[in-house]
């Protein structure tokens, strides 16, 4: 498996399915958009780039599987499968406002061996594969040195619908909020993964993820020299719907923080 050869032909489709996405919003309408929940959108433009990534993909590799956003495709792969989010951001893309993303990841097993994140408005692609260094546009990228929560600008992201563990959420921002640099929402959790990645942010914690949430920013952070844990500091954000991701300067009070407020008080 020559995982750079495909992390370059990933990123062009990637970029393909950006300019199709860029395309529409210039007269987008939303009487278009579907609703999958309370604050959840759908659009023909998500299901449209899904289905062009998902047909590029089989053609790149055609015994791969796939788990998809807005399931097109339900392959499964016996060794390696996609993780796709078409349109990370699809709130943001509806009311014409920036970021949004492709994100793209490759599992082999369980394990994140690629990924690719195209931010569209930006014109900002983040890769990665297994063994390489992280990328933004051809240049390395890699996580800030900041190393406490006084030298840390963090971003996070609201869970759609009745926030789980609303007092925990609560009691988080309340205390990143008196003593940190601040506290950012942007709307793409694969943006903020990949933004600290590139030393923008120090750090990102949300819940209520799904898998083409994170896995393409993930790998493009660790491959930066960052860490990525569920909120215990364990492995199992992937599935597990819960993430906390940092520099590696950070961490550990980063992590302590969010365990001690969403599990221990």
């Amino acid at each position: 498996m020559d995982l750079e050869n495909i992390c370059q032909e990933v990123i062009e489709i990637a970029k393909t399915a950006g300019a199709f996405i860029a395309g529409e919003r210039i007269n987008f309408d939303l009487k278009l958009v579907e609703s999958k929940g309370k604050a959840n959108f759908v659009s023909y433009v998500d299901k449209t780039a899904e289905e062009l990534i998902v047909e590029r993909l089989r053609k790149l590799m055609p015994d791969s599987g796939f788990i998809t956003e807005e399931g097109t495709a339900f392959d499964t792969g016996e060794k390696y499968r996609w993780v796709i989010d078409p349109l990370d951001g699809t709130t943001n893309f509806i009311h014409g406002m920036p970021p949004y993303a492709v994100s793209i990841g490759l599992l082999e097993g369980d394990e994140i061996v690629l990924g690719v994140v195209y931010e569209i408005s930006r014109d900002e692609c983040f890769y990665a594969w297994k063994g390489s260094k992280a990328m933004l546009n051809g240049k390395e990228i890699h996580v800030s040195e900041a190393s406490a929560t006084e030298e840390a600008l963090v971003v996070t992201g609201f869970p759609y619908g009745i926030i789980k563990n609303s007092d925990a959420f609560i009691t988080t921002i309340k205390h990143l909020m008196a003593n940190s640099h601040g506290i950012r929402r942007l709307g793409s959790a694969a943006t903020d993964l990949s933004y600290v990645a590139a030393g923008r942010f120090e750090a990102f914690w949300e819940t209520g993820l799904s898998p083409w949430d994170v896995a393409a920013g993930a790998l493009i952070l660790r491959q930066a020299g960052g860490i990525v844990t569920d909120f215990k500091g364990n492995d199992n954000f992937l599935f597990g719907g819960e993430i906390v991701a940092t520099n590696h300067n950070y961490f550990i009070e980063f992590q302590s923080i969010i365990e001690t407020n969403y599990y221990k008080l």
